[in-house]
């Protein structure tokens, strides 16, 4: 059977391509600003950027530790080889340990950093004396049996047997090879920063600042990534240099959809305009009508120009929302290059002085731009008509039930029905399709039954702070919370698919702040407070329709005597019909499409993985219109 198997590869056309495996996770971790290294034999171990890389000082290969391919957790404070016990001890900021050896075994001990005390737990120093590591805590030392993998002792400091001789920490391995790790490039980006993103022809682009008046001010330095799937492309951060103004608290950005190299970002500090990666012109209130924010009737520095929204339209022109200003608040930047000013009185606060944080610029399926204004005491969510230069703005919350929700909105994101989702403090909420346009609309929340045998129903994740809702393209909802990870949500809304935390994933931080998605492989990016993460979903943008050029499975062949995950058909219409059969025709498995893609276990429907052979793949429109059929060789 194997051979006819093989003969029948080398004899039909397949596709052969390298996707990643449904399921899989990656992290995005910063190597870039050197802060520890220690030698082990041959090996280097570097913390840089609060990760960490393994180098061989003899064949110069590099090995990138992160959450998703071994390690216990992120935000790495403290390393200390131990030669004795020939493990390298690694120390969070949470208090939580690996031991690590240099083949890449990791060992955690988590004792630590699930202890409840009253005194702190947090790690000033790390000192090694054979094969004992004493981490110098708040409350006082802990010594770790590297050897053994445990937590020998702890001392207090008014304990008899307290530590006072305790080796230095040594630097020389610092000193002598920092020239060596200088040159090394173990990838990644530049920083760990990842406040809002956006996955644009075939590109993630991503802001890593944050600033909202009176809820955020990271001061971070001005930070543009670029990830191309291979490479990450930094923007300059020197521009304070070039323009006088302080670069910092970039929290926006969008692309030319005219010119995919022209590239605007903006946040604290005013407009900032790029072309091919190099910085172009800053606008502020020199030379557009942008203004700096008001404080205490007081008007700030060219430090505080507020820009938290921006977005092309399809021929290239940008609207721009204007926070805490006076007398301005919308605003376009043509094509040409020319201001013009939509100054709504609905988005002042008092005084004719703007509101703080009007961001989550979007513009939906009908050509209608919404956007909220994210300010505790007078959150609103808004919808702007530019054809006829109208703004709706909505201030009260009432839900189907009457219930009225003094919410403060994060953002806004259209399903593939055309409903408007909100992600606020207080869960998600919809404006149904059919509302839309009408003055007043209800702020629906969705009713879960709970299947228990009342007529009982909850509130879709009522409660739960969400800061954005990302579509896939199945019409599921994948939905961004600050302290519960990340909620993936059935198409219907009925379902919670998964549920992904730092306890059951390789989720870096269960404040998720933002979701962009790659709709042509399935990969969901995820933007925490502790770096960058993905996800491989089952699930892309449908096909317009079926043919037997696109509609192709990997991997193909499967050899199930060293493969595990799932087969995955993709070039599918949206909800299709999709059957496998064997070569007489039996049937296999069935089901629908995921937006444009489906899987499939190798087994039967009886659950029995299937024999060697050839299979089938019949598909069909959700309308019942005839399909495509591709072919799945198995190998056993």
């Amino acid at each position: 059977m194997k051979k006819f198997v093989i003969t029948w590869l080398l004899t039909f056309s397949c596709w052969q391509i390298a996707l990643s495996q449904i399921g899989t996770w990656k992290a995005y971790m910063a190597y870039h600003d050197v802060q520890q290294i220690q030698k082990a034999g041959d090996e280097l171990f570097v913390m840089a950027s609060n990760s960490l890389y393994q180098y061989n000082l003899t064949d110069q290969s590099i090995y990138t530790y992160d959450k998703t391919n071994g390690m216990s957790d992120t935000h790495i404070t403290h390393i200390a080889w131990s030669s004795a016990a020939g493990r390298l001890i690694v120390v969070y900021q949470n208090s939580n340990i690996d031991l690590i050896e240099p083949d890449g075994n990791v060992v955690n001990i988590s004792d630590l950093y699930l202890k409840v005390i009253t005194g702190d737990k947090t790690v000033s120093s790390v000192r090694i004396d054979g094969v004992y590591a004493y981490l110098i805590c708040g409350f006082g030392i802990v010594k770790v049996n590297m050897e053994r993998a445990e937590i020998a002792d702890s001392y207090m400091p008014n304990h008899p047997e307290y530590p006072t001789n305790l080796p230095d920490e040594n630097n020389s391995d610092y000193n002598q090879y920092i020239d060596v790790v200088s040159k090394l490039q173990p990838g990644g980006p530049n920083y760990n920063e990842f406040y809002e993103s956006k996955f644009i022809n075939g590109k993630l682009y991503t802001t890593g600042g944050a600033f909202l008046s009176g809820r955020i001010a990271k001061n971070n330095i001005g930070i543009i990534q670029i990830y191309d799937g291979n490479n990450w492309i930094l923007y300059p951060t020197n521009l304070q240099e070039i323009t006088g103004v302080k670069y910092v608290d970039q929290n926006c950005i969008d692309v030319d959809p005219s010119d995919e190299n022209h590239i605007i970002a903006a946040g604290r500090t005013g407009l900032y305009e790029f072309q091919n990666g190099t910085f172009k012109k800053l606008w502020n209130k020199h030379n557009s009508p942008l203004r700096p924010a008001i404080d205490k009737n007081n008007e700030l520095s060219d430090a505080y120009t507020l820009v938290h929204g921006i977005k092309f339209d399809k021929n290239g022109n940008l609207l721009v929302l204007n926070s805490q200003a006076k007398d301005v608040n919308l605003m376009m930047l043509t094509k040409e290059g020319k201001w013009e000013t939509y100054t709504k009185n609905e988005l002042f606060y008092k005084d004719n002085i703007g509101n703080t944080s009007l961001k989550s610029l979007i513009i939906d399926s009908r050509g209608l731009y919404w956007f909220v204004n994210s300010q505790w005491n007078n959150s609103t969510v808004n919808c702007y008509q530019p054809s006829t230069d109208e703004l709706i703005t909505y201030k009260y919350f009432n839900n189907q039930d009457g219930i009225n929700y003094p919410f403060v909105p994060n953002a806004v994101s259209e399903d593939l029905n055309g409903n408007i989702w909100v992600a606020t403090n207080m869960g998600p909420f919809i404006i149904k399709k059919e509302e839309i346009g009408q003055e007043s609309v209800t702020f629906y929340q969705e009713k879960v039954p709970r299947n228990d045998g009342t007529d009982y129903a909850d509130y879709l994740l009522s409660g739960i702070a969400c800061n954005c809702i990302a579509i896939d393209g199945a019409g599921r909802k994948w939905v961004a919370t600050t302290e519960t990870g990340v909620f993936l949500v059935s198409e219907d809304n009925m379902t919670q698919i998964n549920h992904f935390t730092t306890d059951n994933s390789k989720l870096l931080s269960n404040n998720v702040l933002n979701i962009s998605i790659n709709q042509e492989t399935g990969e969901v990016f995820f933007g925490t407070d502790q770096g960058l993460c993905s996800y491989v979903s089952d699930a892309i943008e449908p096909a317009e329709s079926m043919d037997k050029d696109h509609v192709y499975a990997y991997p193909n062949p499967v050899d199930f005597s060293n493969y595990s995950g799932l087969i995955t058909v993709t070039g599918l219409t949206f909800n299709a019909d999709v059957k496998i059969t064997n070569a007489a025709g039996y049937l296999i498995a069935e089901g629908r499409s995921n937006g444009g893609l489906f899987t499939w276990d190798g087994k039967d429907k009886k659950g029995n993985r299937v024999g060697s052979g050839v299979y089938h793949v019949i598909t069909a429109t959700s309308d019942g219109k005839k399909g495509t059929i591709c072919r799945i060789a198995v190998i056993n």
